[in-house]
């Protein structure tokens, strides 16, 4: 049962576009809008004559350890990053593990579900919620941090990163959203030098797949078997690992690229929208596909623009975050407009 005292980490952006909720326009989730694309759909679609037989990762395995120039025994396929973060808590030895927040809730939800005591690393919002490796417990033997950070949309320098990896430590960095950060500034992903270090990586939200859950872990052999052991049999359907080879093509290397500088143009356009009305507070720079807002009353606001058709994501389940924070998915400008328009009438009646 959840303690009203504590932010509820089990919630997530799907939960304000459920039931009534699906009317709305959606920027409550962080997935790409328009997706998955035709290509993909159509490459899924043919993989479902191959149901009868036992899914087989070593197409996708290896496609995905070419995308990042690693061999393959340092990727392990995911039915989303999600079980990543559960393997994490229940395969590995943990003494003392640390999540730095603001961030994704699952990690520490995870660990707290596999008997761990989590303690937190809270990042202040006067320096931009940006990571201060001297704020991680040196004893600290697990270290989870996200980049680009949800939902604050910082990414956080690399170097700052290598600088919480030592040995003894495991360092988990989640880049469900590098993809959408053009070049991929900062990843970790094809680094193979630090000690500890575990990258995951999504599929769900550049693609469209939240529904189709595939994602993927990268690290050393030694760690990426003691995971695959804590797997089920087969925990990756066949249609998932299609897609996760197709996406880690060239060709969707390159569509990716191209939406992730779109994205960007999109959310300059998204912060100039929200940050003209007085009282609203946009957080930057940002480099993911959504932004951390922070506006008085942001429940009722949430409230008012329900009634006008548009969901975003409420802050306060944010370890770090309090009740006057609103995320938002950064979507094309048509709709932007329009939601300006309704977060204006709600500011409004406040």
């Amino acid at each position: 049962m959840h303690n009203p005292s504590e932010p509820d980490l089990r919630h997530h952006g799907d939960a304000e576009v459920r039931g009534a909720g699906a009317e709305l326009t959606d920027l409550a989730v962080n997935v790409r809008a328009g997706t998955p694309p035709v290509w993909l759909r159509e490459h899924i679609a043919a993989s479902l004559g191959g149901l009868a037989a036992y899914p087989d990762g070593r197409a996708a395995r290896r496609a995905v350890a070419e995308r990042h120039g690693l061999p393959e025994e340092r990727v392990l396929l995911t039915a989303g990053a999600a079980e990543a973060f559960v393997l994490i808590a229940r395969a590995l030895r943990v003494r003392r593990p640390v999540v730095v927040h603001p961030q994704f809730t699952e990690p520490e939800a995870a660990l707290r579900d596999a008997g761990h005591r989590v303690e937190r690393v809270l990042l202040d919002e006067a320096d931009g919620f940006r990571l201060d490796p001297r704020a991680v417990p040196g004893d600290a033997d697990l270290v989870v941090v996200g980049n680009p950070t949800n939902p604050t949309s910082v990414l956080h320098p690399a170097r700052d990163l290598a600088r919480l990896a030592r040995p003894g430590r495991t360092l988990v960095v989640d880049e469900a959203f590098m993809d959408a950060v053009p070049g991929e500034a900062e990843s970790l992903a094809s680094v193979t030098d630090l000690p500890g270090l575990i990258v995951l990586r999504s599929l769900t939200k550049t693609w469209g797949l939240a529904g189709l859950r595939i994602g993927y872990v990268l690290a050393s052999p030694g760690t990426i078997a003691r995971l695959e052991r804590a797997q089920p049999l087969w925990p990756v359907s066949s249609p998932a690992l299609a897609a996760a080879e197709a996406c880690s093509a060239p060709p969707a290397l390159a569509e990716a690229a191209r939406a992730a500088d779109r994205l960007a143009e999109d959310r300059t356009y998204l912060a100039a929208a929200v940050g003209q009305f007085e009282g609203v507070r946009v957080h930057g720079p940002a480099a993911g596909p959504f932004l951390l807002i922070r506006v008085r009353g942001a429940a009722a606001v949430r409230g008012r623009l329900r009634g006008l058709g548009f969901a975003v994501r409420r802050g306060d389940t944010f370890p770090g975050l309090g009740p006057d924070y609103l995320r938002l998915a950064v979507r094309d400008r048509a709709t932007t407009d329009r939601f300006a328009e309704a977060l204006g009438k709600a500011l409004a009646e406040s």
